[in-house]
């Protein structure tokens, strides 16, 4: 099979994967984490927008993949399994939501002035605006201060993405409403979500579960944002039994 390919959220480096994969690696299991475009020192795309995020990303293979993401790398990896079917044949879909931002039909979400101050918060400073939303999403977490702790190491020892590219992927996420292409993706998909999720709401992960025709949800009680690193081993076995199905 090909390798499991993981994509990150936003603010994120493809380090933050490097636990969980070293697990599936005891699986048997290859991964490969690419940067989005614009992080870790990669070449951004023009437009900022799923498609090219998308297809920029997605390798062209004779034999679909398993394509993991998260929050942001999670709306990216829906887009990808509608765009390109032919390339995507299972997904794993972690924090998860269609829609970051609340709307009039969506309470499930992201209060859209809240969004629009880390947008001003990431134009004064980029890395302090990255320290609160880190806390931030993992505030609830039964190990948040041990997760704090791993995502600063992480962004202290990596060049920070441009201003211009987390300003981009925040209003890709302000602007970004797949719902109404959701039942077309017919791949069977894995959702793993935490309980304590303070970004996004577990309604927005069962929402999907209940629209999506081929889903199951796993809620993890004592995870927030980020339950690959909360609770790593539960998660690496859902990924390894889902992968080999």
């Amino acid at each position: 099979m090909n390798p499991l390919l993981l994509w990150h959220g936003w603010g994120m480096h493809p380090m933050v994967w490097s636990g969980l994969c070293a697990e599936l690696a005891q699986h048997g299991i290859t991964t490969q984490t690419p940067a989005l475009p614009g992080y870790d020192q990669s070449e951004t795309v023009t437009p900022y927008n799923l498609d090219t995020l998308v297809d920029a990303m997605l390798p062209a293979t004779s034999t679909p993949l398993v394509l993991c993401g998260w929050s942001l790398g999670a709306l990216l990896a829906l887009h990808a399994a509608r765009r390109h079917p032919q390339r995507v044949a299972r997904l794993i879909l972690i924090g998860a939501t269609p829609s970051f931002v609340q709307r009039a039909d969506w309470p499930h979400g992201m209060p859209p002035a809240v969004l629009d101050e880390f947008i001003a918060a990431v134009a004064h400073n980029p890395a302090t605006a990255l320290k609160r939303f880190m806390a931030l999403s993992n505030q609830n977490d039964v190990h948040a201060r041990n997760i704090a702790r791993t995502l600063t190491q992480m962004l202290a020892a990596n060049p920070l993405p441009t201003a211009d590219s987390l300003t981009a992927g925040l209003n890709l996420l302000r602007n970004s409403d797949l719902r109404a292409s959701v039942a077309d993706i017919t791949q069977p998909v894995l959702l793993l979500h935490g309980t304590r999720d303070p970004l996004m709401p577990v309604a927005a992960a069962q929402w999907l579960a209940d629209t999506l025709p081929q889903a199951k949800i796993e809620i993890l009680p004592e995870a927030a944002h980020t339950p690959f690193l909360s609770d790593q081993q539960h998660c690496c076995a859902s990924i390894a039994d889902f992968y080999r199905a």
